[in-house]
């Protein structure tokens, strides 16, 4: 986390000073969130027809450095609303960034590659900072509101009775409630979680996370909703899990990292044994792989693996 931490800085520096801008705090705000750091939505699913479609991405850092100054940007490969899923991919891949981040910074790498494989991609924003890139921070309730509106929209354009969920960290974890709550298990058929944050984390590892971001450290407090909701213990959390964790109409994947700085310990992102749960670790395919809690999406491993859940017909061994 510290190497990342490092990149992000020198990342936001150097973009920063080369258009004279100053860090976190000085960037515009991301579009479909609020400025007001309330978490809702400026618009009912935070897409505009005008967002930027920004290029594909290889790490975290690069794409954090790119959102800088694209805050609204879109990955490539997501948000073709003429898409149509065929009968090889009959359903969108609806993809949820996590704390801190937004819809870019997670999936620039993701995002191509599954249009590639044939599918029908989408992501929003959700829980705004108004800080530039930096999303995923209001309540989580509302979080998944927006979430819902937004697999409404695409089941809507494309035709589709239901949606493939791929998360990162909260967004791996905040889609429970929607799919509990808000009538989401009869419009979701699998949830797929990178890193999630299912039983909570340390304040020391939110603190962590905060750290990795410029400007991270000045919304972990009161502007930070989502934050004190995913520290171990939290009501929400505590409602969230009371009563089974999944439901059994949607299956279930989970993917961890035994180095996961944030999510500690890393097994408490794991989900109750059930016969549609599949809890796997990185390092369980690929013993020496490093992956972090931030840079898991854009790892090859676990992107293999989440091909390998979203097309279980045609899984393949990740190469390590």
């Amino acid at each position: 986390m510290r190497t990342l931490r490092i990149r992000l800085i020198a990342a936001a520096t150097g973009v920063a000073a080369a258009v004279g801008l100053g860090l976190a705090g000085s960037l515009p705000s991301a579009h479909g969130v609020s400025a007001t750091g309330d978490g809702v939505s400026a618009t009912d699913d935070g897409v505009a027809a005008t967002d930027p479609v920004g290029p594909p991405q290889d790490d975290f850092a690069s794409a954090f450095a790119y959102a800088l100054l694209h805050p609204t940007a879109v990955p490539s490969g997501a948000n073709d609303w003429d898409c149509r899923p065929d009968a090889a991919r009959p359903r969108p891949v609806v993809l949820v960034h996590g704390t801190f981040e937004n819809r870019y910074v997670n999936w620039a790498g993701l995002a191509p590659r599954l249009k590639q494989q044939g599918y029908c991609v989408f992501a929003t924003n959700h829980g705004g900072s108004g800080s530039g890139p930096v999303a995923g921070t209001g309540d989580l309730a509302l979080s998944a509101g927006q979430l819902a509106a937004f697999v409404d929209r695409v089941r809507s354009a494309t035709g589709a009775a239901k949606v493939d969920l791929v998360g990162h960290s909260q967004g791996g974890m905040m889609p429970r409630h929607y799919i509990k709550s808000l009538g989401g298990a009869a419009k979701v058929d699998k949830l797929i979680a990178l890193a999630p944050t299912n039983h909570g984390t340390s304040l020391w590892g939110l603190g962590l996370l905060a750290a990795a971001f410029p400007g991270g450290r000045t919304l972990t407090g009161a502007t930070c909703t989502a934050c004190s909701q995913q520290v171990t213990g939290s009501d929400f959390l505590e409602e969230l899990n009371q009563g089974g964790e999944t439901h059994p109409d949607v299956t279930y994947t989970v993917i961890v990292t035994r180095h996961d700085e944030v999510v500690s310990p890393y097994t408490s992102g794991y989900l109750a044994p059930r016969p549609n749960v599949t809890n796997q670790k990185v390092q369980g395919f690929c013993p020496l792989n490093t992956t972090e809690h931030v840079d898991i999406s854009y790892d090859a491993v676990a992107e293999r693996l989440v091909l390998n859940a979203l097309d279980p017909a045609r899984a393949v061994r990740p190469r390590c």
